[in-house]
């Protein structure tokens, strides 16, 4: 379990960065997010809502307990890169323009693969033996 539980914090600390740190910048509307989602056709006015969307999403991922609300949070991280993604290649941009929102894609799909082996093992330490030979 141990080895799990290292797997799985190496995933989520990963996305926590990768993600985080954009996120951040969306929340405060930063000039070069706005252009950057305005150039994909969007408006302005809803970069600090996703920045704000993504961060809310990285602390339920962090944050042990709430298993339902982690189910949400890795949803919404990865509608928010296939919708950033299908955005890129709708406008024809460049395969080198968009090929990078593959590595937080996997690195969340590590992490929530990882997330499961942790609560199925954590299930299996706490539930009583039971015997079927009636002894």
């Amino acid at each position: 379990m141990k080895k799990t539980k290292i797997i799985y914090w190496v995933f989520t600390g990963l996305v926590a960065a990768m993600l985080g740190v954009g996120s951040i910048f969306d929340a405060i509307s930063a000039p070069e997010a706005v252009d950057y989602v305005t150039r994909l056709g969007y408006p302005g006015y809803l970069v600090p809502f996703l920045g704000v969307a993504k961060l809310l999403g990285i602390l339920a991922i962090l944050v042990p307990g709430f298993p339902r609300l982690k189910e949400w949070a890795y949803a919404g991280l990865v509608f928010d890169l296939i919708g950033a993604m299908y955005s890129h290649i709708s406008k024809g941009d460049a395969t080198g323009n968009w090929i990078f929102i593959f590595i937080p894609l996997l690195l969340i799909a590590g992490s929530y693969v990882y997330h499961h082996k942790l609560q199925k093992s954590t299930e299996s330490d706490t539930l009583p033996k039971v015997s079927l030979s009636g002894n």
